[in-house]
């Protein structure tokens, strides 16, 4: 059985919706005129429910070259940031704009600025870097560390020196340098994944931390590249005008 609250709710539902009224100009533009004589204008939604979701950039150069279905349109592809792209349609006469895609890069969740452990820091430049010679240094260094090791680092507050197993009954010094430059796995595999520096530092306890330390900029670099990815596979699109690259 409905509660009173129910009805009184459903009673006003329907007291708000004859005081609304709908009406249509020459041109075909609609408005809604509520109770109070005040105008807002109907902008129904001609475009696609849920745009494709997609993970690559190839996916999307694919869908702008064999789409049929948007032929007459102007697109735009829009590169939102090093992770996010996103395909739109032209405004049509409500000023909606239409999205045919969105394209999420897959990538890991680097743990930067935080002290893992030593055999964990291993594992992760192992499987989220791109192989360069600052890495290779890096699990060097972190693949022949005892703890006594690290609590005898010599540290001048920029880079460290710890002392490394260098043979089955030798040891030597190794100094660590900073800032290393290191290419973690952060946007699209389609392109070079961006340079960036980090500070590297150890503790106590076999631990070590990579620090973000370019400020950001590696991100208007992933972007500029997925750009210049664009502008080579659409050449012909970009060329004839039928899409149009915002970065």
């Amino acid at each position: 059985m409905i509660e009173k609250e129910a009805l009184e709710y459903l009673s006003e539902l329907a007291q708000e919706a004859a005081s609304k009224k709908i009406i249509k100009t020459e041109a075909g533009i609609e408005y809604s005129i509520d109770g109070q004589g005040d105008l807002t204008q109907l902008r129904p939604s001609n475009g696609v429910r849920n745009a494709l979701a997609l993970h690559t950039l190839s996916g999307v150069v694919d869908y702008v070259k064999n789409n049929a279905e948007r032929q007459t349109a102007r697109l735009i592809l829009h590169i939102v940031n090093e992770t996010h792209v996103e395909l739109l349609n032209s405004l049509d006469q409500y000023d909606n704009r239409e999205t045919l895609i969105k394209s999420d890069a897959i990538v890991p969740d680097i743990s930067f600025d935080n002290f893992i452990a030593a055999e964990q820091l291993i594992i992760i430049l192992q499987s989220q870097f791109v192989n360069t010679s600052d890495r290779e240094i890096l699990m060097k260094v972190l693949g022949n560390l005892k703890e006594e090791n690290v609590k005898n680092a010599s540290d001048d507050g920029v880079s460290q020196a710890v002392t490394v197993k260098t043979g089955v009954a030798s040891a030597g010094d190794v100094r660590v340098p900073n800032p290393v430059e290191l290419q973690p796995y952060r946007t699209f595999a389609e392109i070079e994944q961006p340079t960036s520096k980090f500070i590297f530092r150890m503790h106590d306890g076999m631990r070590g931390a990579l620090i973000e330390s370019d400020g950001g900029y590696w991100r208007n670099d992933a972007i500029q590249r997925i750009k210049e990815y664009f502008e080579k596979e659409l050449k012909t699109e970009i060329g004839s005008k039928y899409i149009r690259i915002i970065a």
